[in-house]
Parts: C-alpha cells; structure tokens; sequence
C-alpha cells in the first residue's frame, strides 16, 4: 500500500516508487537453546500516530538475516516520510507482535535512505540504548521496471545431506557492485532429492535490475530446523540463460559446492543439477493499472449479531440502542466504510448479519440482509448501510453460535461467477465485524482456502477488546492455511484489524484496513494473466 500525500507547491507531486530490502547483523539473542527467530516490521507515521506498514518473513535460528521479502512504497520528494523499522524475535504462531522479544528499532525518513541508497544504523531498544552490537541495513533502489519473471524449476540427483534424503530449497541472488543481494527464497520440498518447486514469480527490478545479462547466483541448501541450513551447491547465470528452458528442454545448470570441487574427493562432478523448465518475462499490472482500467471492487459487509456482544439494552453492549445514536459497531461501519465506499464506483453494499434469531419464526440465521429484504439486500451508501443496521437492530434477538463460513461462502459465489469470464473485471471484498469469538473454525478455514482461489478477499475488524487470536491466525501473512483436510489456500487474503488500536487515528485506520488489500487484487488478476478491462478489449482475446 503507497503512502499518500498532498501535492506540493505547484500542485504536481514529484513520486517514485522505491524498493527496500532488509537485512541485520548480531541481532540480540533471546532464546535459551537456539537463536532468535527475526522479523523486521516497518512502521509509518501517518502525522497522527504510527501504522504498520507490512512486514517481512521469519528467519528461523539466525541472527544475521537476509529478508526476502521487500517493501514496496511510493517516495515524494517533497514530503517527510518518518520510518521505523522494528526488529522482533518470533516466538508463537500469532499476529500481534506485542507479546514477542523486541530485538531493537531503527528510526529514519524514506529521504535519508534514497539519499545513501545503503543505509546502515545501530538497532536501539525502547529505552534508546544500543541494542547489543545489532545493526540493520536499508537498501534502497527505485523501480524502473515492472516486469516479472514467472519460474518453474526443479533439480534432479541432489546430494543427500541427511543419511538418504535432503529437504532443498533455493535462494536467487542479484549482484550489485559490492555484493550478492537476496531476491527469493523458495519453499522447502521436504525430503526429496528430485524436488519441484511450486510456481513462482520475481520482479526483474530484485532480480536484475532489468538487465537480463546481469549475474545471478543461485544457491541450493537444505533446509534445517535450527538455522544451520547446508550448502548442497551454487551456481552463477543470467535471466537469459535461464529463458532458454522448456517443459521439453529444461536450461540445466550444474549445482557445484567449491569445497567439494576444490577438494580431494575424486571425480567429483556436481551436487546435483537445477532445471529451469520456464522463465517467462511478462509485464506484471499494478493495482492501480486494473482500477483505472475498469476493474470493479465489489464490497458486501457482515456485522456480527450474536449474543457474546452483550445486551443491546445495557451500555456494556458493543451493539448498545444508545439513545445518542453510537456504539462500538456504528462507529466501525462509519469509520472502516467512509474508507471502501470511495472503491466501489456502485456505491450500493450487500450488507449481512449472522448469528441472530430473526423475524417472524425466530430461526438462527447465519446471513441475513440486515434490511429484510433478500432478493435485494443492497444499502445505498454507508448512510444506507448504518440506517438498515439501526432498523434491524432492535427486531433480532443476538443468539450465536458465530459462524464466518456462510456468508464467506456467500460472496465466494460471485466470486466464482466473475472468475468464469475470464476477465480482470470484478474483484470481491467481504468485510466481516465481529468481537472475535468463531464457532466453525474448520469450516470457516475451508471456506476461506478455497475463497483464495477465486478474486476475493476479506478483512475482519474486531470491535471490542475479547481475545482475537482466532482473527490473527486466519490472518495468515507468510504462513500456508490449510483446512482441516489437508488442502492448502493458494494466498493469504485475510486481513485482520483491531478496531480500538486505530479507532482514535482515521488514517491510521484506513492505512491499515486498505493495506494488503491493492496487492491481493493485482497478484491475483496477474497470476491468473489477465489484464485490465480496458486492455484486454483493445487487445482483444488471447
């Protein structure tokens, strides 16, 4: 998500999209039996408190490491862009990063890492004192370049690092003018010396700058559970030597370890050989090439009705009748809806309960229309949605249980439709507000690996204060849903927001609910390869 801004004095802004790429040494280390697990979040100050921006990945057991993951954001020239990267070591399976060891933070602008390109500073903790010897380092680099190459690659006779298997997997390093920086990492194939990996794609900016005669270094390790991953082989190409492979002819490129080569041992050879079976450049979309080409962003909003919200008599209710007109959901819906009714060129929101007993026979409902109306449950506005909200809050009884998957299931059916046409033209949002508690969390997780296969996402915002660690783990970020039986969600596209972290800062808020949503919406469309409306009707069918 780009940060925003007000134009300058000429009422032109000067912008530039930037890419960071993180990386620490000597980070403190936390844990008793191994070492710590770092993850870099990068914080933004929105002029009225600080947002999180995104995040990066876990290294596991390292305490000198390289992120992959990059973060993406538009630079002006004319603004002060204040950062903060914080340092954390990962120690349980939920979002919030409150309850994990700080590891230490660095605060800078966006200008100040422009400017040096490589930016290097001493980690500090809370208190300002130096964080041990731990430091952290920018690298800056303006995206020039928005192709992406899509890979297929698989390796066969890997070496056996572990009595008779190995659990491989691949790191994909661009050379700059003093060292190799981080591109990708792939997945761990777990126990397989003639692994493939699954499909991926690298902007050509991380890969090589564009430069498709540009060196790359590719490494093959595998994978331990402490960190002390082991080398099996490396070896150096192009992204044109790596374009000339089919599903046919693979480019074949020969895994060597220099210390083996350079060794005693006799009539060694290679460590295994990595086969490159497609490297496709293709121009990959930005969110705002599909909006401004014609995209729809088609919003539905469930608000949670059952009984763990409290009595709507009593003031302690999050759906209180207060007599002023506000509760903690009607403040939600303003709030989080001003934001999305500005995507959604209809202006009409499908707008839902679930986990009521409703009029006339007093039956639990799952997804209701809060207006009564199901052959046509559209309010007009935010004004309409808050209007049928106060309507039909006093004629339901909040009952339970709380069940998510219906109403996911609901939109996953248009979803579905508009996948069918082949085209960029229709993207779904659902935005669920709930206090937190999931009654069908199997089926809820289901319906949500198969909604990610479809032009869909969801963002829950939790009213109240309850525990939300349920909200947090379908939030997945870089880790793989999986339903109950076994299928895996193809991305994340759960976004999860505290309301009450956020309710006091309005742009923190809207930073925050919209954050993940614009590269959802274009690595879905580009995946699939499917361009802009507009595109593709000058282009015509493929």
């Amino acid at each position: 998500m780009a940060t925003g801004g007000a134009p300058g004095p000429g009422g032109a802004q000067c912008v530039t999209r930037v890419e960071l790429t993180v990386s620490c040494e000597k980070l403190l280390d936390m844990d008793v039996f191994s070492k710590s697990d770092p993850l870099c979040a990068l914080y933004i100050d929105s002029g009225s408190g600080w947002y999180e921006f995104g995040r990066t990945e876990m290294v596991l057991n390292c305490l000198n490491p390289k992120f992959a993951k990059k973060f993406v954001m538009d630079y002006y020239f004319e603004m002060m862009q204040k950062l903060k990267f914080c340092v954390y070591d990962i120690d349980n399976d939920t979002h919030n990063l409150d309850d994990d060891d700080f590891l230490g933070e660095m605060g800078c602008s966006l200008g100040q890492i422009v400017s040096c390109r490589t930016l290097t500073r001493p980690l500090l903790l809370k208190n300002k004192k130096p964080a041990g010897c731990g430091t952290i380092t920018i690298c800056a680099e303006e995206i020039k370049d928005n192709r992406v190459a899509d890979f297929e690659v698989s390796a066969r006779k890997l070496d056996k690092k572990y009595l008779w298997w190995s659990d491989p997997f691949l790191e994909f390093y661009k050379k700059t003018e003093t060292s190799w920086q981080l591109a990708h990492r792939t997945e761990v194939v777990k126990n397989n010396l003639n692994p493939n990996w699954r499909p991926f794609r690298i902007p050509l900016q991380s890969l090589c700058g564009g430069d498709l005669e540009r060196r790359i270094k590719v490494d093959c390790y595998d994978h331990h559970v402490n960190g002390s991953h082991s080398l099996i082989g490396t070896f150096v190409t192009t992204l044109s030597q790596m374009q000339t492979g089919t599903h046919v002819s693979p480019a074949e490129f020969e895994c060597v370890n220099r210390k083996k080569s350079e060794g005693r041992k006799r009539g060694y050879r290679n460590s295994g050989v990595i086969c490159v079976k497609r490297c496709q450049v293709v121009k990959e979309y930005t969110f705002l090439d599909y909006i401004m080409g014609g995209c729809q962003l088609n919003f539905t909003i469930a608000v949670d009705f059952t009984g763990s919200n409290g009595d709507p008599r009593t003031p302690q209710s999050l759906h209180y009748i207060n007599p002023d007109g506000y509760n903690e959901y009607l403040a939600a819906i303003w709030a989080v809806g001003n934001i999305i009714q500005d995507y959604d060129s209809t202006k009409t929101f499908p707008a839902f309960g679930f986990g009521a007993m409703i009029p006339p026979d007093w039956k639990v409902s799952h997804q209701f229309p809060i207006n009564f109306d199901p052959v046509h449950p559209f309010c007009q506005g935010i004004e309409g949605v808050v209007s049928a909200y106060q309507k039909c809050l006093p004629q339901v009884k909040l009952y339970g249980p709380t069940n998510f998957s219906p109403v996911i299931n609901h939109v996953a059916c248009f979803a579905r439709q508009a996948v069918q046409q082949r085209a960029a033209a229709q993207y779904f949002v659902l935005l669920i507000l709930t206090d937190g508690v999931i009654t069908d969390m199997d089926q809820t997780v289901a319906a949500i690996v198969e909604a990610s296969r479809l032009p869909m996402s969801i963002i829950i915002v939790g009213v109240g204060g309850e525990d939300f660690d349920a909200m947090e783990f379908l939030d997945s970020d870089d880790k793989v849903l999986r339903s109950p039986w076994g299928s895996a969600a193809f991305r994340d596209i759960v976004q999860f927001v505290p309301f009450r972290r956020f309710k006091a800062n309005s742009v923190a808020l809207a930073q925050s609910v919209l954050a993940e949503l614009p590269d959802q919406v274009s690595y879905f469309f580009n995946f699939s390869k499917l361009k802009p409306p507009n595109e593709s009707t000058q282009a015509g069918p493929p």
